[in-house]
């Protein structure tokens, strides 16, 4: 008994320092929103003087035509919505077939080149892709560079390798009996799909929505590659970097732009904690 009270007092203290490293950035963030960026460069962890400086921060912010918070919120909105939902679908209905024909050679070679695509980091294909994109627009006319679908198509491409081997391994614990029994009745097989086996995805589902909608909400490397950094489209993390010049840097601008891009985020996580709680352990008992 005593043993196990000093390893709960342990687990404890380490819960709280891991915490605490954790939260430890949002909590500057919040904070040096409030400041001047002269009070940040001076005392960067101690709390504001003023609150009220964190309101006309973000009136600076909100109304720099630089900044384009509004038009920036819009973009970084459209691409990570079109690409979840694109992403969730595709990357179902792919390991769908691929868990059903597992014992055949072809299944199994494209799931592990999906698996061996998890681990090719991005920086090693960024030059590469632009190649790639670059020659579609030539060849087709459709234009991939500085447009919405150029960077949602490189969403899916990314995303798809680590969605595709969660939902695999989640479908492969489906009785196939339950897809039988829909074909017995005439179901066809995109029926099946969309009324039996999408419905019971929905619990890994939601992890897949979560670990890709962090990404790619807060993704800068790759929208900064594939729309440019001056141009019309921008996502949040790229507007951010407009405070960031040569000479200078405004950081409470910086500070307080990278604190209402985290808002939305974060407001909908609060809203559906429940719903992504339920859906991780769901998915773990199945």
């Amino acid at each position: 008994m005593r043993a196990q009270k000093i390893r709960n007092v342990i687990g404890t203290v380490v819960g709280f320092i891991i915490a605490f490293f954790i939260l430890c950035p949002f909590f500057l963030v919040v904070i040096n929103s409030a400041k001047t960026s002269a009070d940040i460069v001076i005392s960067p962890i101690t709390l504001p003087k003023n609150w009220g400086q964190m309101f006309a921060n973000f009136k600076g912010v909100i109304n720099n035509d630089n900044f384009s918070y509004w038009s920036s919120f819009r973009s970084s909105v459209i691409i990570t919505v079109v690409s979840l939902i694109l992403l969730t679908l595709f990357s179902s209905m792919a390991a769908w077939v691929l868990s059903r024909h597992h014992k055949e050679g072809w299944s199994n070679i494209i799931f592990m080149m999906f698996v061996a695509a998890m681990v090719i980091p991005f920086q090693v294909v960024m030059l590469p892709i632009l190649t790639v994109f670059k020659n579609i627009g030539n060849f087709t006319g459709i234009q991939m560079l500085s447009s919405y679908k150029g960077v949602v198509f490189a969403y899916l491409g990314f995303g798809g390798s680590m969605s595709i081997f969660v939902l695999h391994g989640f479908i492969k614990g489906i009785p196939k009996e339950l897809e039988e029994a829909a074909w017995i009745d005439g179901c066809s097989p995109e029926g099946t799909f969309f009324r039996i086996i999408m419905p019971l995805l929905r619990p890994v589902q939601m992890t897949v929505l979560i670990l890709n909608g962090l990404w790619i909400w807060n993704d800068y490397l790759l929208p900064s590659i594939m729309l440019g950094l001056n141009g019309k489209i921008k996502t949040l993390p790229i507007a951010v970097s407009s405070f960031v010049g040569s000479y200078v840097k405004q950081w409470d601008l910086i500070l307080s732009a990278a604190f209402l891009a985290m808002i939305p985020i974060v407001i909908l996580f609060l809203i559906a904690q429940k719903q992504i709680i339920q859906g991780m352990v769901d998915g773990a008992i199945k």
